[in-house]
C-alpha cells in the first residue's frame, strides 16, 4: 500500500511539473507571438517582416491596370521630390518616444492641411504619392512616421490606439503653426482605422474632415482573422492570452484599438474608401463602418482594387470623389 501510495504521488507531481512546464512554454509562445506581430526590430530578426510583406503583396490584385497607374504614380512622386518644399518636423510622445515626419509645402501659401497616416509595418514614405496629390491642390501634408515604424521611436505598433494620441502631436504643431488651418486627416488602413479612432476624441475645431481608405473596424477582430486565415488557428484562447502579454508589455488592449467604436461617436464628415477585392481587410467591414458613422458620410467603393489599392486601380475617381467631398465640407 505504501508503494502504491508513493507511486501515485510520484505520478501526480511528475504530471503537475509537466503541466507547469507546458504552462510555462504557453505563455512563452504568447510572449513570442505579440513580439512577431507587433515589433518590428523581432520581425525583422526572425524574417516574419518579410514574411507579413509577402503575405501582404499576395494579397494584392495584380493587374496591369493597377500596376502601371502606380508606376506613373510613383514616377510623378520622385519627380515632384526633386523640387519639393519640404521640412522635418519631430515630435515627443508623452511616454518619451521621438517622433519623426516630413511636411511639405504647397507652392503658394494656404490654410489647407492633410495630416497623412500609413499603414501596419508602413512608413511616411508610402503616403508621399498621395502627399503630392494634395500638394499640387494647394495643401501642406504633413506625414509622420507612427511610432515604431520608420524612423520612429518606440516598443510596439500600436494598431491606430497608441497612434491616436501621438498623432494629436502633430496636429497641435499644425496649429501652432497656423490656427486659421484647415485640416483633413487622411489615412490609409490602419491609420485609416487610426483616424477614426482620432475621431472620438475632443479634436481642435480645425479639424474639418476624415477620409479613411481601407480602414478596419476593430484591431482584435483583424488578428483574430489573420490567425484563421493564416494559421487555420481560432481566436480563443490564444489571441486573448496574446492581448494579455500585449497590455503587460505595451500598455494598451487590442479591444479597445475600435475604429467602429469610434465612427459612432463622432460628428465630423467621413469618406470611406475601399476595394471590393480586398483580401486583407474585407470590404465589408467598409460597410460597418459607413452604417456606423454618426455624421455626414459618403461611401466608395473601387470595383476590383485589393487592399490600399484603390488610389492605383482609379486614381481619377479616387482623387476627384476625396477632393470634392473636401471641397463639400469646408477643407478645400
Amino acid at each position: 500500500m505504501k508503494t502504491l501510495t508513493y507511486r501515485n504521488k510520484k505520478f501526480r507531481n511528475t504530471l503537475l511539473f509537466i503541466l507547469f512546464l507546458l504552462f510555462i512554454a504557453y505563455w512563452i509562445a504568447c510572449y513570442f507571438a505579440v513580439s512577431l506581430a507587433l515589433v518590428p526590430s523581432f520581425m525583422e530578426k526572425t524574417d516574419a517582416f518579410e514574411e507579413v510583406t509577402e503575405t501582404a503583396t499576395e494579397a494584392l490584385v495584380q493587374t496591369s491596370d493597377i500596376q502601371n497607374n502606380h508606376a506613373a504614380a510613383i514616377q510623378k512622386t520622385n519627380e515632384w521630390l526633386q523640387t519639393a518644399s519640404y521640412e522635418k518636423p519631430t515630435a515627443t510622445t508623452t511616454d518619451g518616444y521621438q517622433l519623426i515626419a516630413t511636411s511639405f509645402a504647397p507652392q503658394e501659401e494656404s490654410h489647407l492641411w492633410v495630416l497623412l497616416l500609413h499603414g501596419y509595418t508602413g512608413w511616411k514614405e508610402e503616403m508621399y504619392p498621395i502627399a503630392c496629390e494634395y500638394v499640387a491642390r494647394g495643401y501642406h501634408a504633413l506625414v509622420p512616421d507612427m511610432r515604431c515604424s520608420g524612423e520612429s521611436e518606440g516598443d510596439f505598433i500600436g494598431m491606430g490606439w497608441t497612434d491616436r494620441l501621438d498623432n494629436m502631436l502633430w496636429l497641435d504643431q499644425i496649429i501652432a503653426k497656423d490656427p486659421d488651418a484647415k485640416i483633413v486627416i487622411h489615412g490609409q488602413s490602419m491609420g485609416a482605422a487610426c483616424a477614426l479612432m482620432m475621431s472620438r476624441e475632443k479634436l481642435p475645431s480645425q479639424v474639418c474632415a476624415i477620409v479613411s481608405d481601407c480602414a478596419y473596424t476593430d484591431a482584435y477582430q483583424m488578428f483574430a482573422k489573420q490567425m484563421k486565415d493564416w494559421f487555420g488557428l481560432p481566436s480563443f484562447p490564444l489571441l486573448d492570452s496574446m492581448n494579455l502579454v500585449l497590455q503587460l508589455r505595451g500598455g494598451y488592449n487590442l479591444k479597445h484599438a475600435s475604429a467602429l467604436k469610434a465612427i459612432k461617436k463622432t460628428s465630423l464628415p467621413v469618406l470611406i474608401i475601399h476595394g471590393d477585392q480586398d483580401d486583407m481587410v474585407p470590404v465589408d467591414m467598409a460597410y460597418q463602418l459607413y452604417d456606423a458613422a454618426g455624421g455626414e458620410k459618403e461611401l466608395l467603393i473601387i470595383p476590383g482594387a485589393g487592399h490600399a489599392q484603390a488610389m492605383d486601380k482609379d486614381p481619377q475617381t479616387y482623387y476627384e470623389t476625396t477632393f470634392q467631398f473636401l471641397k463639400e465640407h469646408g477643407a478645400e
